[in-house]
């Protein structure tokens, strides 16, 4: 049975004549060592027909459908056109592809039979290397242009239309947010002990991380600290008795005096941490709307935090979809359970 061969071009469709196959035979590795030699793989393939593409919007399209396995009415027309299939009888011929995909539909659709394997492979790999030689009127400067617009196209359509990453944002904003629970502890923690060398009392007062570093910005100097302060800490902490406290504790202070840098950067790198936490809690609202736009039903059932750390885990929401109860139960746990099997 004679091969045909159909070649996907970035400029076209090019359907090429396997003329050859007699002298060589089905031999995947005589295909091999003639392709790199134009004057032998030449013997082997001939050029039947070429359908160059309209624009680029056009090959941006005829691109989409292949990769989905779908055969074009423009790929149709053109395969009846050159292979001039009579209806009512078999085919003397086979259509070799590179996709099996697309050749089920081509062999569905107009009964031609069509193969994918290694030895059609091979002469594709040839016909590639040398199409600019085959099309007379094809530059090599212009076959590179096509692929690389063709590839840019391609790749960011496929970028802009996946609907199965709308989780992505939630899975970056929940790995966003343990990052800066971490940084906010750290940064907070070092505020404190930092600000304790001025004003160590303070520590016991206020617990709060994110109040310490926002009382640490007001107060400043400890021994400028007084009355008419209290209305200004009891905004900041909702408690005046606090407040006052504060203000007392820092007329008897064994905390050293610091000198105005020392205070600057204090409450420069104070400011920082408030502006961590504060954006810590946007991001927490961002990802409570988020979750209830795209997971719903999972954000009522066990809340945003806790669904979203799930979709992180499974790697996507139609992952997690598609886990059995079973693999939730352990999705938890799974460190304590690694923990618990390595300690024997």
């Amino acid at each position: 049975m004679k091969l045909k061969v159909l070649f996907e071009s970035a400029s076209g469709f090019a359907l090429f004549d396997a003329h050859g196959i007699d002298e060589i035979g089905q031999n995947t590795e005589a295909v091999s060592n003639s392709v790199t030699d134009l004057n032998r793989f030449g013997k082997v393939v001939k050029l039947v027909a070429f359908h160059p593409f309209s624009s680029a919007l056009d090959a941006l399209n005829q691109c989409n459908a292949l990769s989905e396995g779908i055969m074009t009415d423009e790929l149709r027309n053109f395969l009846e056109l050159n292979l001039k299939i009579k209806e009512g009888k078999k085919p003397k011929f086979s259509l070799g592809l590179a996709e099996p995909k697309i050749g089920s539909h081509i062999s569905e659709e107009t009964k031609i039979p069509c193969q994918s394997n290694e030895f059609v492979l091979e002469l594709l790999r040839g016909i590639r290397l040398h199409f600019d030689r085959f099309i007379k009127d094809l530059k090599p400067t212009d076959l590179e242009k096509a692929q690389l617009g063709l590839g840019h196209s391609y790749n960011r359509a496929k970028v802009k239309f996946n609907v199965n990453r709308v989780d992505n944002m939630v899975i970056q904003a929940i790995f966003m947010l343990d990052t800066l629970d971490k940084d906010v502890n750290s940064f907070s923690m070092r505020v404190r002990e930092w600000y304790s060398w001025h004003f160590p009392e303070l520590v016991k007062i206020v617990n709060d991380n994110y109040l310490y570093a926002k009382v640490a910005k007001f107060v400043e100097n400890k021994s400028e600290l007084s009355e008419d302060k209290i209305l200004g800490l009891t905004e900041i902490l909702g408690d005046e008795d606090k407040a006052k406290e504060i203000v007392e504790a820092a007329k008897a202070s064994m905390g050293q005096d610091l000198s105005p840098i020392d205070l600057i950067n204090v409450k420069q790198f104070a400011q920082r941490v408030m502006d961590l936490a504060e954006y810590r809690k946007n991001l927490h609202e961002y990802l409570v709307t988020k979750m209830n736009d795209i997971a719903p039903n999972l954000a009522s059932l066990i809340g945003e935090m806790v669904g979203a750390r799930l979709i992180s885990h499974a790697g996507s929401l139609t992952n997690l979809a598609k886990c059995p109860s079973s693999t939730l139960q352990i999705l938890g746990a799974e460190k304590a359970l690694f923990r618990f099997l390595f300690s024997f």
